[in-house]
Order: C-alpha cells, then structure tokens, then sequence
C-alpha cells in the first residue's frame, strides 16, 4: 500500500507556527492577541495536582514571554479515499493515511524542538526513544484527553490556516481529510500528558463564558 502512495506521488503535509505566548489563569495569551481557553482536571485525589495544559506556559505575571507551537499535520485526501469499491484496502489505505499524517507531524515536531524553537539542540534519540517520547516536551492534539474541545481547531485554522495543507473543518470542528491532526507544542520539561476527565457544572460554566459559546453549542464540542 505504501508503495501505491509513492508511486501514485501522494504526500504528507504539515504546517506549524511559533507564537510567543503566556498562561493567563486557565488560558494561554497568544502575542497576536488571540486568547486559547483550556480545561483543568477536577478529579478529588489529594496527592496529585488537577493540571491545565496552561500550567506548562510561563505565567503573565512574571513579565517574562514564553512560547508555543501550533501545528497541523494531513495527507492528500486522495490518498484515503483509494480503493472506494474493495473494502478492505479501502479500510487499510485509511489506517496508513492516518499513520503517515501522525509520521508527518512527529517528523516536524523532531524539527522544531532542535532547530526551529531550538529548545532541544542537543537531542540525538533513536526511532525506540521517539516511539516512547523520551523528548523534552509534548504537543497535545486536538480532541484527545489533555485537549478535549474540538471547536478549538476553529481557533487553529484562523491562525494557522489549515487550507494552506488541503485541510477543512466541518461544522462540529472535525477536519478533513480524515487523516488529519492538529493541536499544540509545549516545551516545558515538566510537560506531560494527562486526562481532563469529568468536569463540575461551575467549571463547564466559566470555560463556555472564556469560549463566548452558550452551554448547549459548547456541549456538541467538547470530547470528555
């Protein structure tokens, strides 16, 4: 199937951008003046931290600017859309387009933590060490656990511009082509992921003030 991809000249494609920014509270402040609410973690065991994604960004109050990565990452939309009549390639040129999307992404996230953001210069990590995400840093997708608002790819594409990598959202926020990604780049050594979970009412309350949305459209959104 891969070689069907080569021979046909299908791509990957990624796209990301470096925005100073810091944490405001349980947002992050871009510099562009655009504004990412997040969602913290509400569980009730006492000896671990309720963590926000905004943890791992220096706070406004320090005076200091930090940074983060936006990125998207697809494939020709041609290419999961092979073999429409024989379902079982079909099925498996869909689950190597969504592999090679997330190869593209790990690819460009490699290449900004040692040359674009530079933060990692140093890092020599065998393919194993990727797979196991032994890098300083995390990049949080969108829909995911730590991230689980899709409307937020909203706030991604009119920053980033998802057409430029023949990406379009739907209505829900969901992207297409299928085998699509996008989300955040953090740096912070302590980064990790982790799972929102279940949410209070008073939280669900201020995060769809902090979105501009009323609870019911928010509510199609979110992935909890």
């Amino acid at each position: 199937m891969f070689a069907h991809f080569i021979e046909r000249d299908f791509r990957a494609h990624s796209l990301v951008r470096l925005v100073d920014a810091n944490a405001d509270g349980d947002d992050v402040l871009l510099a562009c003046g655009e504004r990412i609410p997040l969602l913290r973690q509400q569980h009730e065991r006492a000896s671990e931290p309720c963590l926000c994604l905004s943890d791992f960004v220096r706070p406004l109050s320090t005076g200091r600017t930090d940074k983060i990565g936006l990125f998207v990452s697809s494939c020709d939309v041609a290419m999961e859309e092979s073999f429409p009549n024989d379902p079982y390639r079909h099925m498996l040129a869909q689950t190597l387009a969504d592999r090679l999307a997330e190869a593209a992404i790990e690819k460009t996230h490699q290449y900004v933590r040692t040359t674009l953001w530079g933060y990692a210069p140093e890092e020599r990590l065998s393919p194993q060490e990727l797979f196991s995400e032994k890098y300083q840093g995390i990049r949080p997708a969108v829909g995911y656990p730590s991230l689980p608002d899709q409307s937020l790819n909203f706030i991604l594409d009119k920053l980033l511009g998802f057409q430029q990598v023949g990406v379009s959202l739907t209505e829900s926020g969901a992207m297409r082509p299928h085998a699509s990604v996008s989300g955040l780049m953090l740096s912070h050594p302590a980064a990790r992921y982790f799972t929102v979970g279940t949410i209070g009412k008073d939280q669900f309350l201020d995060y769809a003030i902090r979105r501009g949305m009323d609870a019911e459209e928010l509510a199609r959104y979110l992935t909890l």
